[in-house]
Order: structure tokens, then C-alpha cells, then sequence
């Protein structure tokens, strides 16, 4: 699949959202400038944009992901209103509208954004990096997810880890 690029200029009210609630802790409607799935359904790497762009809107109690950290890319987070707190490697912050959160790849930039609000939305712009494949660990379920090219999609108990050897065949046939 080629993605072609393409010079984006948009407004988050022109856009339809899409809207995730399967979790009771977290809900979101996401307003995707550029397309987050297309990276993982490109065939080469250098299709697709360099970054994902899109809106947030995270109604009052909710959150969007559960804390976690990516191994390769980098997100940052521009709030543009109502307020909330991010959970941090190093406690929580509270933020609010025109603070700017930037996570580096790594353990040091794991995150989750939380609206504190009882009746406001907390809306933020969220830019990140678009490389693949990536690896994300969320640290308070022992998870880590696996996106890459191809469409792969998984997430895994990082208890249940299987050696390298485990579950191959005893006995190789030789193919003719």
C-alpha cells in the first residue's frame, strides 16, 4: 500500500472523530490528521507520513491509553483545553491548557493522560513520531505491544515468556 504525502491543512472541527470505549477507565474521541494505522500497513518504511497527527478529546474521569512507554518512538502532547494530570516515571503533574508534554523514547518517557475534570473535556494535540516496527511496555499491567509493518498488532503478559527454542519441532524434514 503507497501513502501518498500530501500537504494537510485542516481544522479538528472539519475532521469525524472516532470514539474507543471498551474500557470503563478509558475513553477518547480521536480525530486522526494524518492516518496512525498506516504505518504498520505500509510495505516499505519510507512510505506514509514521518509523523501522526491528531486531536484528542478525553470526556471528564476518562483516559485515553494506560500508562506506557515506547521503545523507538516519540510523542508530544499539546493541551488546549480543559485540565488533567499526566502520570509520570516520576510521579504525577497536573496540566492544563497551553502546557506542552514532550516523551522521549524509553523508560523515562512513560506517560498516561488523565482528565481530572467532573464536567469538562480535556482536549490535546498529539504529534509523534512514525517509525516502525515498535515496541511499547506498560509498566503497571506487565504488557508490552508490538506494532509493525504487515499489520501486526499484538500484546503480550511479559510473565509468560517463552525461550527461543520453545515449542519448535523435535524434527526438522528437510523440504525437496
Amino acid at each position: 500500500m503507497k501513502i501518498m504525502k500530501e500537504l494537510i491543512i485542516t481544522n479538528m472541527n472539519k475532521i469525524t472523530p472516532e470514539h474507543q470505549n471498551e474500557h470503563k477507565s478509558y475513553e477518547y474521541y480521536k480525530y486522526e490528521v494524518t492516518d496512525s494505522a498506516e504505518k504498520y500497513e505500509v510495505s516499505s518504511p519510507n512510505d506514509g507520513y514521518q509523523t501522526v497527527v491528531a486531536f484528542y478529546s478525553l470526556p471528564p474521569g476518562k483516559s485515553s491509553y494506560p500508562f506506557h512507554y515506547h521503545i523507538t518512538n516519540e510523542e508530544v502532547f499539546y493541551v488546549i483545553s480543559g485540565k488533567g494530570t499526566v502520570e509520570t516515571c516520576n510521579g504525577s503533574r497536573t496540566i492544563s491548557a497551553g502546557d506542552i508534554i514532550v516523551c522521549p523514547a524509553g523508560e523515562k518517557g512513560a506517560h498516561k493522560i488523565i482528565n481530572t475534570s467532573e464536567t469538562e473535556n480535556l482536549v490535546y494535540l498529539d504529534v509523534d513520531t512514525n517509525k516502525t516496527p515498535e515496541i511499547a511496555f506498560y509498566p503497571h499491567s506487565n504488557k508490552v505491544g508490538i506494532r509493525a509493518m504487515g499489520g501486526i498488532r499484538s500484546n503480550y503478559d511479559k510473565d509468560n515468556q517463552l525461550g527461543y527454542y520453545d515449542n519448535e519441532p523435535e524434527k526438522i524434514e528437510a523440504q525437496v
